[in-house]
């Protein structure tokens, strides 16, 4: 090593001490709390091994068999299942186990603080088990393991509250029409449920996790355990204390705090942040992180995110990728690694060319913390691309409309739940706000002429992305009686062609009846006597 190379290791050793103990001062703002409460009812399901293994428990833990197979023996409560199904629900203190059909002679409930589940495959196949539903191979050593979990699992305990959640910008559903499900989808605890136009969160099952707040494009899901602002504040301080002192190349880890322990010889020019969980992180952080100074954002994870999680977050980290590579940035500076590569990937990161640190705080919603960072990095870019393609999925975009089949009849105006899309006020038009759009969806399922498509794209100048767009307008089509304007020519035209042959509109009158407005056409209805006759 160079006399050069060796000065810049000891200072960037020295600076990044420094920044992690300015990070270590910083407060972390409370979250409410989720109560357990537990008195040792155990159901073991299983065969002849649920039954064995029940009689070992005894003190503060009470045994009820749900047997799967085999014949009922002596020693503690057994149900056998027999043929029927099995359906479990709740958590740790408040579980229900349902067998046979609700409603039926044959149906039975237990009711039970913990379950033990023998099972060769679970019952329950979510990837987060709810709290106190623990699995076991039913042999040694893991019986006796798994019995010491049980017994200490007897008592009364309490989690942070991880989430947050605002039904009024939730792009879930509008007027009965589905829209965005991310969360529901990538929830590895099964823990978020449809209530159709909004979805409800189970705070008992939700264990932190934080993937639905990183792929909700609203921000209608926010991750409160540490708060985002909490977050960049410690972004910020670690960059910050770490350039005032000399670092250079600095790159940020994140990482689970089950697998801190995995940088602890983490290269010196490596800043860590610890997280509940590595997905609860997404683009608002990872963006800003660049924006105050690092060269780079590697989200550490050494296998304990779940399949499923991690392909929704890869989604989000596709979507950041084509952002940098439009805004003219390398496209890797976010990227996954396993700590096994942390030293190289950390070595061989290039600096990131931005001429200054972004001074913006960041804010609990999620869009304007993006937007934030991304107009840092539009603003000190010489090479940016002005409309970026992004991923399906992505939360940014436009709709694109069908002229020719739009008859502007604003049905989609009415569900949108972001305020994206706007009817003009004398003139028949559509108007589209960029800047809103999240890509739900639901103006396009809602369209009756399906004249509506999505296309994700960033506009990367804000004052574009902020400027209203007039998608269609048309004259508008006036009353032929009173002459006040009530329709477009093309509603007119589709309804026409619609009723065509209808036995209602046979006559001429009441073919000119759907071009008068609302008032004149009672009125006429009333003074034909044809009408008033078949009514």
């Amino acid at each position: 090593m160079s006399n050069t190379e060796s000065t810049i290791t000891n200072m960037n050793a020295e600076a990044s001490a420094a920044a992690v103990a300015a990070a270590e001062r910083l407060s972390t703002e409370p979250t409410s709390l989720i109560q357990y409460s537990s008195r040792g009812r155990v159901a073991v399901i299983g065969g002849v091994e649920a039954q064995d293994f029940a009689v070992r428990l005894c003190g503060d833990l009470t045994a009820q068999v749900v047997l799967t197979q085999g014949a009922v023996e002596p020693g503690v409560p057994t149900i056998p299942v027999g043929n029927r199904p099995i359906g479990i629900d709740g958590h740790l203190g408040d579980f229900n186990i349902v067998l046979g059909e609700p409603g039926q002679p044959n149906c039975e409930s237990v009711q039970v603080d913990m379950i033990l589940d023998l099972s060769e495959a679970p019952l329950l196949d979510m990837p987060l088990k709810p709290p106190g539903y623990l699995t076991s191979i039913a042999e040694e050593p893991y019986l006796s393991e798994v019995e010491q979990e049980l017994k200490d699992l007897v008592g009364t305990f309490e989690k942070p509250k991880f989430f947050s959640y605002d039904a009024a910008i939730c792009a879930h559903g509008r007027s009965g029409i589905a829209g965005c499900s991310l969360c529901i989808d990538a929830c590895p605890a099964d823990a978020i449920s449809s209530l159709i136009e909004s979805v409800e969160v189970d705070p008992h099952l939700c264990q932190g996790g934080g993937v639905c707040a990183s792929v909700c494009p609203t921000g209608a899901i926010r991750y409160v355990y540490p708060t985002v602002t909490d977050t960049l504040r410690t972004l910020r301080t670690l960059l910050n204390s770490y350039a005032e002192a000399g670092g250079s190349n600095a790159v940020i880890a994140l990482v689970a705090e089950a697998e801190a322990d995995g940088l602890a010889n983490r290269p010196d020019n490596l800043l860590p942040v610890v997280v509940e969980e590595l997905a609860s992180t997404g683009m608002d952080v990872w963006l800003s992180a660049l924006t105050y100074g690092a060269d780079a954002v590697l989200l550490v994870d050494a296998g304990a995110m779940p399949d499923s999680v991690a392909g929704f977050i890869r989604l989000q980290i596709d979507t950041a990728g084509s952002i940098l590579q439009g805004l003219g940035y390398p496209p890797d500076a976010i990227r996954i690694v396993d700590p096994a590569s942390l030293a190289q990937a950390s070595e061989t990161a290039g600096a990131f060319p931005l001429s200054g640190p972004a001074g913006f705080a960041g804010s609990t919603e999620k869009r304007r913390t993006v937007l934030q960072a991304i107009d840092h990095l539009y603003q000190q870019s010489s090479t940016a691309t002005e409309l970026i393609p992004l991923p399906a999925q992505s939360p940014f975009g436009r709709i694109v409309v069908d002229a020719n089949a739009c008859t502007l009849c604003m049905g989609c105006t009415s569900v949108c739940p972001s305020k994206a899309l706007g009817a003009g006020n004398e003139t028949p038009k559509l108007e589209f706000y960029e800047i809103n759009c999240v890509q739900c969806g639901i103006c396009a399922a809602a369209c009756p002429e399906k004249a509506i498509s999505l296309e994700p794209r960033l506009v990367a100048d804000a004052e574009r992305r902020r400027a209203m767009v007039v998608l269609h307008e048309e004259e508008p089509f006036c009353c032929i009686r009173c002459g006040k304007a009530f329709a477009t020519r093309s509603i007119i035209d589709n309804m026409t062609k619609k009723l065509a042959g209808h036995y209602m509109f046979k006559s001429e009158r009441a073919i000119e009846r759907l071009m008068m407005c609302e008032d004149c056409r009672v009125i006429d209805v009333v003074q034909d006597q044809d009408a008033m006759r078949s009514a």
